[in-house]
């Protein structure tokens, strides 16, 4: 390779003439400022799934909370005031809607609906298909095969009509004739068919031309240009009004789909189909619903519908709240961005940034870090979204799973998507993947939103980043930060020659420069500019490893620990004998922590839960919280099922508070952020419990760890940074003298008198990034543990070390777990 350079990311500061938007980051207010005024809750997280949804700002949500605080809104069906008063706003919201497409009223209408699935679905089921038959040719459904799967779903009501299908390539749409096609027997054909595409496909962020919708309505373009009638066009522009305007003066598409909250944020499980009233008159509708009809008869199949086309297709009544929460969406981004056109600039800058430089990363051998999966270099803002699509490989060339590099971006609490997005087609086609892959995939146990990202070395999946109106460059500069700190081989070299080529190219007819800013801090080089390479925090061996001179090749081993984790995702008690009971070992994982909406909260999400030392006296029957050596909470009586009892206690730092419940504890606890969490009892009796139980825990009973493995891990990432191996595997057996990995092969195992059988190998997630000391996260152990078992790894591809999940042969009878010398296999 030419022109190789080991740059710092801070010099690319000193990159001029760098043709772009850059001046047009952010609105004329610095960025951060926005963001800390309003989406606080984003401190510490870079948000890249805007794609998935978008964030609403606390100004949007106040505003409406306002507005229905003052506002007394009653159903639209009614005549009074208050619903007089919703079906004021209602309507008021519709227009705002065309006119935030600059189209009125008397060109569309806006029919409400659950989302942009169902506004699909609405189209599907109304459009007026008609089968082929001696009288003349039918209906073609037609749709680009770089759809989301909802727009292919329609295929499975035009299959029962007769219906042709024609799935389309992209590069097919422009193959055109000079004139449409010519009528036979001078009668014009009467079949209506429909051609669906997307503004902007929510793969790789390609932007489909506009001008399709007027193409295939005048029979121009393939497949109209083939087939005689009238054409229809959907327009699937769910995902490109996030950030792009969208002028339906221009392009009069019959059909447009849309989801609110990839708009605003909020509200969720709002859409609307936006559909011309040309186009409306064709439509079908066979059930009604409340609202819907002007009369009808009970006794006789008698039904007139209302004549406005929004009363005949919204049944019941609308989601008016949500409706009207709609007006300070509009507002509160009028107000932060200015425009659409805003938006676009600035989400374009930023994900034509990442782009260029994350195409120009390579490892020490020259290597790509990255395949990138678009169609062009992120030039032409009209051709391309703010969507960022790619895999990334290692020095050898070799995909990195895309679980694997989610689990390692959730520890750094950078939210990604993964996956193929419901779009098998375009997937299919950045990948090359084969129709019989799909199916041999299948066969092999992968479905559409699993994890198992690579089979026989191949991805079935990929890695999707994009970006809002809120998001900033420290989110670029933190996800590029992530990828060079943990995937790629050290010294970085960036492609000097490509660098240099994209820095100097001119996107659209912009003369406009801006200076590529960088990746602050300096964290990972030297001073020269010569090397990147991250600074590691040294391993210092710890009391956890164990020496290769311990390890033996007998079938006789030793149980070294015990622990117990009272409280899922809490510290662990250690102890040298414990109780077993019908769930595992004697209040193992019994209670867990939840938060105001009761979902169970893990390290993953609040690492700092590790930080809780619960404390268990047996012979008090007691259980004691410590958060720090000055506050202790103690519980008494609640390692059996609480009698009726209630109390409140208030501690800095900690609020307490215990319910009187017949089955279920609650106590409630405010942490160091000031969340409002509750500690929740397992509910299930111990009397119902049978012999392979479960409390808490998410696969087994029992989990083991051999420290002869751990030793050989520990070595493996000798010069990266590990505290406290063990402590963050969080098994409950932990046994010594054993050859690494030997226990990949047990199927059984005897604890003393106690026997014990293996049901499986535990997939390893993020958790184990967690340092159970201090709760910050690091990379490893999980970088390290896919690379040394990167032979041996679960079917679901999640990388494993030896923790085996266990269940006890043991039923109801008493035992006792002691630490004892002879572990036999």
């Amino acid at each position: 390779m030419e022109t190789q350079s080991s740059l710092e990311f801070q010099d690319l500061r000193t990159f001029e003439s760098f043709k772009g938007f850059w001046h047009y980051y952010g609105y004329g207010v610095d960025q951060q400022d926005l963001i800390d005024r309003e989406f606080k809750r984003i401190k510490g997280v870079t948000y890249l799934d805007h794609a998935g949804t978008t964030l609403f700002p606390e100004s949007q949500i106040k505003g409406f909370y306002d507005d229905i605080s003052r506002n007394v809104y009653g159903n639209p069906h009614s005549h009074n005031p208050s619903s007089r008063l919703t079906h004021d706003t209602v309507e008021s919201v519709r227009y705002r809607i065309l006119g935030h497409f600059n189209t009125c009223p008397e060109e569309y209408s806006v029919i409400f609906t659950s989302g942009c699935t169902a506004a699909l679905k609405l189209v599907a089921d109304t459009f007026p298909w008609k089968a082929a038959s001696n009288e003349g040719p039918g209906s073609q459904f037609c749709y680009l095969t770089d759809n989301h799967t909802s727009v292919v779903g329609i295929r499975g009501v035009t299959a029962l009509q007769g219906v042709g299908t024609v799935s389309v390539l992209p590069h097919e749409v422009e193959r055109r004739v000079r004139k449409p096609p010519t009528q036979t027997n001078g009668e014009e054909s009467s079949a209506p068919h429909l051609f669906c595409y997307p503004a902007q496909s929510n793969f790789s962020g390609r932007k489909y031309p506009l001008s399709y919708v007027k193409g295939i309505q005048s029979q121009q373009l393939y497949p109209a240009c083939e087939h005689r009638g009238r054409w229809f066009v959907l327009l699937d522009a769910a995902g490109f009004v996030s950030c792009s305007p969208l002028d339906l003066s221009q392009y009069p598409a019959d059909f447009v789909p849309i989801s609110f909250y990839k708009m605003f944020g909020f509200p969720t499980g709002l859409g609307a189909l936006l559909v011309r009233n040309e186009a409306a008159e064709v439509l079908r509708k066979t059930y009604f619903g409340g609202g819907t009809a002007a009369a009808y008869l009970v006794a006789e199949n008698y039904f007139v519908p209302k004549p406005n086309v929004v009363s005949r297709f919204e049944d019941g009544t609308v989601s008016f709240l949500d409706i009207i929460s709609l007006h300070h969406g509009f507002e509160t981004l009028q107000k932060l961005t200015g425009s659409m056109l805003n938006i676009q600039l600035h989400t374009f800058g930023l994900a034509r940034y990442t782009y260029i430089v994350l195409s120009c990363l390579r490892h020490s051998n020259g290597k790509p870090v990255a395949q990138i999966h678009c169609d062009n270099d992120f030039q032409n803002i009209a051709e391309q979204g703010a969507i960022l699509n790619f895999n990334l490989l290692d020095c050898h060339g070799r995909t990195v799973g895309y679980s694997q590099v989610d689990k390692m971006a959730s520890l750094f609490n950078i939210h990604i998507r993964t996956g193929c997005f419901c779009n098998t087609g375009a997937c299919q086609h950045y990948l090359a993947i084969s129709n019989q892959n799909v199916k041999s995939n299948l066969h092999a146990g992968h479905i559409c939103g699993d994890n198992i990202d690579l089979i026989e070395g191949r991805p079935t999946g990929s890695i999707r980043v994009s970006f809002g109106y809120m998001s900033s460059f420290e989110d670029c500069q933190n996800f590029l930060r992530f990828v060079v700190n943990c995937f790629v081989d050290k010294p970085l070299i960036l492609d000097q020659k490509r660098l240099t080529k994209l820095k100097s190219a001119e996107p659209m007819e912009s003369a406009a420069s801006y200076d590529l800013a960088s990746i602050p801090n300096g964290q990972l080089g030297h001073q020269n500019g010569q090397t990147i390479s991250p600074s590691p925090e040294r391993i210092a061996p710890s009391e956890d490893t164990v020496s290769k001179e311990e390890k033996n090749n007998g079938s006789s081993h030793t149980l070294t620990n015990l622990f117990i984790y009272p409280v899922k995702s809490c510290a662990s008690v250690e102890v040298t004998e414990w109780p077993l009971g019908p769930q595992g070992l004697l209040y193992d994982r019994l209670w867990m922590v939840v938060n105001e909406n009761g979902v169970c909260l893990s390290q993953k999400r609040e690492p700092k839960l590790c930080l809780i030392r619960p404390i268990i006296c047996l012979a008090s029957n007691t259980l004691q919280l410590q958060v720090s050596d000055n506050v202790k909470i103690n519980f008494n009586n609640i390692l059996v099922r609480p009698n009726d009892h209630s109390c409140a206690i208030h501690i800095h730092y900690i609020a307490l508070l215990l319910h009187s419940m017949s089955i279920i504890s609650f106590v409630s606890i405010r942490p160091y952020n000031e969340k409002q969490f509750t500690l929740v009892m397992s509910s299930c009796p111990a009397e119902n419990f049978g012999p392979t139980a479960l409390s808490l825990v998410n696969e087994a009973q029992f989990l083991l760890i051999n420290r002869a493995s751990v030793s050989f891990l520990q070595e493996h990432i000798a010069n990266r940074y590990s505290h406290q191996l063990i402590q963050r595997f969080r098994a409950n057996l932990v046994i010594s003298g054993q050859e690494a990995f030997a226990e990949d092969d047990w199927t059984h195992l005897t604890v003393g008198d106690t026997p014990f059988q293996v049901i499986g190998r535990c997939g390893r997630c993020q958790m184990i990034g967690v340092d159970q000391k201090s709760a910050a996260r690091t990379q490893e152990p999980l970088r390290s543990l896919s690379e040394c078992r990167s032979g041996k790894v679960c079917k679901n591809r999640t990388p494993y070390l030896c923790f085996l999940p266990l269940i006890s042969w043991c039923t109801k009878e008493s035992h006792v777990l002691y630490l004892v010398k002879d572990c036999l296999v």
